[in-house]
Formats: C-alpha cells, structure tokens, sequence
C-alpha cells in the first residue's frame, strides 16, 4: 500500500458510494447489500478460520475467502457500464472443489436423519453462524437478480457454500468429538 494512501475519501459522506464502472448508488442499494453481506460472511469465515485448529481445513477456508473477494467484485461491477479492467471470475471448478469437500467430510459422518440445532461447542455455532449469513447472501443476490443481472455462478457457488459450512459444522464436532444435536419436534 501505498504510504500516503488514505483510507477516507469522504465520497460516500453523503450516503452514496460507487460502483465498480462508476456509477453513484446509494448505500442501501440491493448491489451494496448483497456485497457487503458476503464482506460479513467473508470476516465471519475469517474468524472461524483463526479459531479452528485443523490446517487442510484452515487452507480450504482461506481459499473460500478469496473466492468470496472474488463474488464481492463481480457484485461491486455496474452491469451496465464498460469495465475497462478485467475483474477475476469464478468458475465452475470452484463449485466443485466445495461439492469434493462435502462428500470428502460427509464421508467420516454418520448419516444424518433428522434437523440439527446449531451448538454443542463455539466452533460448530460459528460454522453455523457463517452457514446462515451465506444463506442470507444467497437470497439478497436472488432477489438483486430480479432487478439487475447477477452472474448465475456467484448464486450457485453461495449455495453450494451454504452447503459445505452446514457439513462443516458436523465436521467440525466431529473432528473435537462433540455430538449433533437433533432437533426433535414436540408433537
């Protein structure tokens, strides 16, 4: 970073920020709400990461954080102006490599019959944590979808990640021994 770079411009002290090709948008825009909720799902991940104590899946995480820069980008990007600098793209190797992981992780697991409650220990509430935070991204980028086009890849690679932090969480107990924790509706 550059040493007289200053992190403050006072652009968006008016409630306005811009958009990648630079179009002014409100800071309530569907854009920035999806976008920034994948900035929180990603400070999310990054917590889970620095608390978990298993290296391959610390790499994995770091690895999906970059994935969600790269989603963020693309959802920062106005659909309607020239880009003239290239943004990083997501690609359907990065849907698979979440889909390896869950059959990877689900192979040590026991069938699962039944709802779980998110708990049993801080690393598997986290996991869940960040598991309901993507699901809500995923639903803002749909909903963004219904009024400006969302690259269908950002979408299907949030819910696949939905996916893999649920397995991550029954991974996760798993690995330091802690059971699931069954929902059992009162009937």
């Amino acid at each position: 970073m550059e040493k007289n770079f200053r992190i403050y411009t006072k652009t968006g002290d008016k409630g306005e920020t811009s958009l990648i090709g630079g179009k002014r948008v409100p800071k309530y825009h569907s854009r920035i709400e999806a976008y920034g909720t994948l900035d929180e799902l990603n400070s999310f991940i990054g917590y889970l990461r620095d608390q978990l104590d298993h290296e391959p899946m610390k790499s994995l995480l770091l690895e999906v954080q970059d994935r969600l820069f790269v989603a963020e980008s693309l959802l920062a990007a106005d659909p309607d102006a020239a880009i003239t600098k290239p943004l990083p793209a997501l690609h359907d190797d990065d849907v698979a490599m979440l889909e390896r992981e869950i059959d990877r992780m689900n192979e040590s697991l026991p069938p699962l019959s039944t709802f779980l409650l998110p708990g049993g220990h801080p690393l598997v509430s986290l996991s869940h944590v960040c598991r309901t935070v993507c699901r809500r991204a995923e639903r803002l980028c749909i909903k963004l979808n219904t009024e400006s086009p969302v690259d269908e890849i950002v979408i299907r690679y949030l819910n696949r990640l939905s996916d893999f932090l649920f397995v991550l969480a029954r991974y996760v107990a798993f690995l330091i021994n802690v059971p699931d924790l069954p929902w059992n509706p009162e009937t």
